[in-house]
């Protein structure tokens, strides 16, 4: 059975108290609308612990890591391992975030050695996908896609598909204000699916798909209305507490 997940993507936001201080203020409103809705947040390394303690009492919600490295362990300075990340309350990691992607060169190898890094740490990986909008005006989007689906989440073993989760991120649509239209976010969704499912068969029922770029209270009913959107990857509005929880109320109104 699919999950459904609202996360919080923090990027290089928030100093340690700014992030004592949401959660604080979000950890009142979940009370009142997390439902029975996963929430997921990536803060940056030195707030993770502190959110881990702060909304240690709260029901459904998880703590995770925005980037690990693919080594257990080693002379790699400036790096963060799974381990590390776990022992500090951290359940799920984003990998191959676009922004991972493009300005540290990350490609679909390094990308499964991570994955498999997570899964093996026994953390829940969060894998990113997603084209660029020179990739969708050229028609190659759901080739694009396909290949970051078929070079790293296909290469794992199909008992691993339940520390999976799969988020789409038009690239042309974070950050920028601008959203793909429900029905194209639906599209790759769903085009996303038919080749977990090719590949895995009736394992694929456990894959959650989160959609990702530019989620905002006014449009997340609409978006996490759709069939085989099971949640979102939100950034900018996930670090506003009434925001955030709007977006989660919106989800918890969607499948009610």
């Amino acid at each position: 059975m699919r999950k459904t997940i609202v996360a919080g993507n923090w990027k290089m936001f928030k100093s340690a108290p700014e992030a004592l201080a949401f959660a604080r203020e979000f950890g009142g409103m979940l009370n009142e609308n997390a439902g029975n809705i996963d929430v997921c947040l990536f803060p940056n390394f030195l707030s993770l612990p502190i959110l881990a303690h702060e909304l240690a009492s709260q029901k459904n919600v998880y703590l995770g890591a925005q980037n690990c490295h693919q080594n257990a362990e080693g002379a790699y300075t400036g790096e963060t391992s799974v381990e590390m990340i776990k022992s500090v309350g951290g359940t799920h990691i984003l990998v191959g975030h676009s922004e991972r992607r493009e300005y540290f060169n990350e490609g679909n190898d390094l990308l499964l050695a991570k994955t498999r890094a997570v899964l093996a740490g026994g953390l829940t990986a969060v894998y990113c996908c997603g084209e660029k909008l020179e990739d969708r005006k050229a028609n190659r989007h759901f080739d694009l896609v396909a290949n970051q689906i078929k070079e790293v989440v296909c290469q794992l073993e199909a008992t691993q598909l339940n520390q999976v989760v799969i988020a789409y991120e038009p690239v042309w649509a974070i950050g920028t204000g601008e959203t793909a239209s429900p029905e194209q976010a639906q599209e790759m969704h769903s085009h996303i699916r038919d080749i977990v499912t090719a590949h895995f068969g009736n394992n694929a029922g456990s894959v959650s798909i989160l959609y990702g770029g530019s989620v905002k209270p006014a449009n997340a009913l609409e978006l996490f209305s759709q069939a085989d959107i099971d949640g979102g990857l939100v950034g900018g509005a996930s670090l506003k507490p009434a925001d955030f929880s709007a977006i989660v109320q919106a989800m918890v109104q969607s499948k009610s």
